[in-house]
């Protein structure tokens, strides 16, 4: 009862600061480590989990969106061409590779968690010239971090931000909007994708716990989670993304 509760609370959590900051994944993720989960199962039930505080987090912010529909024309189906390749690099590659790789992939994670808030005030000031150049940089760079949230994705929220924020003059609130929509998409066609062919590393339990939370996680992130303080989410993700890689060192 205490781990289902642990797991309910973390995917209502990661919801909600997927729809504000992103990141999300690097508490569910951790979580499910902590109480044993091996890490291609965790990976793989978590990233399915998330679908629905997508989706929930997307329809709190689809008044932004409205206004960007020729860009997400472009985005989307590069957004979810990347996650497929993810996904299917996830589950070609031996687990053993992703054992390998998941402490730097969450060390990377976090590091964009710390770095960016500092990156996006940096780009803030610029203005770039929305050109037929930049138009091709962002869709090939959301189809790059796409092949990244479909292979683990922790922080992908954030890269999106970063990158989008260099190459265009949106406001925030905008980006915020295209990132959940793209984050969303790439969650669900590696979810859709890892369902069909990767029945055996899905725990459908944890699956459940994290859906159910993050739902509610990202109905509660689109409407209540702007007044939370985004240094004590960013502070929260770094403990417990330490502690995961503190884990997977010692007990690999």
């Amino acid at each position: 009862m205490i781990e289902a509760l642990a797991i309910l609370a973390a995917g209502f959590w990661a919801g909600m600061i997927n729809v504000v900051v992103g990141s999300g994944t690097l508490v569910t993720f951790p979580t499910l480590l902590f109480f044993g989960y091996p890490p291609l199962v965790a990976n793989i039930s978590n990233n399915i989990g998330l679908v629905g505080g997508g989706l929930t987090g997307t329809l709190g912010y689809r008044r932004e969106l409205a206004a960007h529909a020729p860009a997400l024309r472009r985005l989307l189906p590069a957004s979810l061409a990347g996650g497929l390749t993810g996904a299917v690099l996830l589950l070609v590659l031996p687990d053993e590779a992703f054992r390998a790789i998941v402490p730097a992939l969450i060390a990377l994670g976090l590091l964009m968690v710390v770095l960016g808030p500092r990156l996006q005030r940096a780009l803030r000031h610029r203005t770039p010239s929305p050109g037929t150049s930049h138009a091709v940089l962002l869709t090939a760079g959301v189809y790059v971090l796409g092949i990244y949230g479909g292979y683990f994705g922790a922080a992908q929220g954030v890269l999106i931000v970063g990158w989008m924020s260099l190459l265009t003059a949106t406001s925030l609130q905008s980006i915020t909007a295209l990132k959940n929509l793209l984050t969303t998409g790439v969650n669900a066609i590696a979810a859709v994708t890892f369902a069909a062919v990767a029945r055996d590393s899905v725990d459908w339990t944890a699956v459940a716990l994290i859906a159910a939370g993050a739902t509610l996680g990202g109905v509660a992130g689109a409407r209540f989670g702007r007044l939370l303080s985004p240094p004590v989410m960013r502070t929260l993700i770094v403990v417990i993304g330490l502690i995961a890689i503190g884990r997977l060192v010692v007990f690999p």
